[in-house]
């Protein structure tokens, strides 16, 4: 008996030691993703959260004031809502969208439809091109004279300056990030249809399922993992789209701040006004957004599975 103690006293040793390599090679091989991640994400992120307590305007020595004072600055300021506005209904609108027009090509073009790859890359290409040169491209359609305008005159319409008009320039920045996004997610809602097994639908005609039966009962449902990216991705670049509204305002935000967003207010108040400390609060007041709604999508699209 006590041989057989001793032999797996000895097993159980090796299989402890087996583990320690094998933790410590992983830990190894993740050392640098862990680098990067340390320096260029979560560094970044605390020190973010530190300069919300600062005075500082990048030219003067740094002063500590408390947290509570630019935070209590930033809150009573009314530009402050206006961007948390726009940023909202941006987000409320093109993301929804964005999705639904993602998924509704999906499954158009994973049906065997001739020239089905040359539309994917059609698709897809605006999502690969550069958001700067989209959004002078759009600039060019929606402007007074532009190509939207010389369309609409052909049937008697006088149309709108588009992105001078404070009605219309927020809802022409939300067509030209529909546009440019939709193509990225419907690859995404590809690759999920294609790990569908088909036995699954199969056995649905079999049981007499119609087209729209089987979208809404197989594929809406197994498509989850797909639409819980999409929709925290979604969400995540609307609430900080920059660039476009950046470009398309010429950075001042306008006309009238309808297109003043929560990212633009922060390169304003840093690099324009020289706030660091109020654009670094308005930065953790964005971050605790994105935070609060990935945590609810989590919740309501992030279980697993079930075949």
């Amino acid at each position: 008996m006590s041989v057989v103690r001793v032999a797996r006293h000895e097993t159980r040793g090796g299989i402890r030691r087996w583990h320690r390599k094998e933790t410590a090679a992983a830990y190894f091989f993740t050392l640098p993703t862990l680098i990067l991640l340390a320096t260029f994400t979560l560094g970044p992120a605390v020190y973010a959260f530190f300069l919300s307590g600062v005075s500082w305007n990048l030219l003067n020595t740094m002063h500590w004031v408390g947290w509570g004072t630019n935070f209590k600055q930033l809150l009573t300021m009314p530009l402050f809502w206006t961007s948390v506005k726009n940023s909202v209904v941006f987000a409320a609108i093109v993301m929804p969208t964005q999705t639904v027009i993602a998924l509704i090509f999906a499954v158009i073009l994973n049906q065997n439809l001739p020239a089905r790859g040359l539309f994917r890359l059609a698709f897809f290409f605006p999502s690969i091109s550069s958001s700067a040169v989209t959004s002078l491209m759009f600039m060019w359609i929606f402007n007074k004279l532009g190509l939207l305008n010389g369309l609409l005159a052909w049937f008697g319409i006088n149309g709108p300056d588009w992105i001078g008009n404070p009605r219309f320039a927020l809802s022409s920045i939300m067509i030209l990030n529909i546009w440019s996004t939709s193509g990225y997610f419907m690859v995404v809602f590809l690759a999920g249809l294609q790990a569908i097994p088909q036995s699954i639908y199969e056995a649905a005609m079999i049981d007499g399922a119609n087209g729209l039966q089987r979208i809404l009962k197989i594929t809406v449902p197994l498509l989850r993992p797909s639409t819980f990216f999409i929709v925290v991705m979604g969400m995540i670049g609307t609430l900080q789209m920059f660039d476009q509204s950046f470009i398309i305002s010429g950075g001042t935000g306008g006309p009238l701040n309808s297109t003043t967003t929560i990212a633009l207010l922060i390169y304003q108040e840093i690099f324009s006004y020289g706030n660091v400390g109020l654009g670094a609060a308005a930065t953790v007041f964005l971050f605790v957004i994105v935070l609060v709604f990935t945590i609810l999508v989590n919740r309501w699209l992030g279980k697993p599975i079930e075949y």
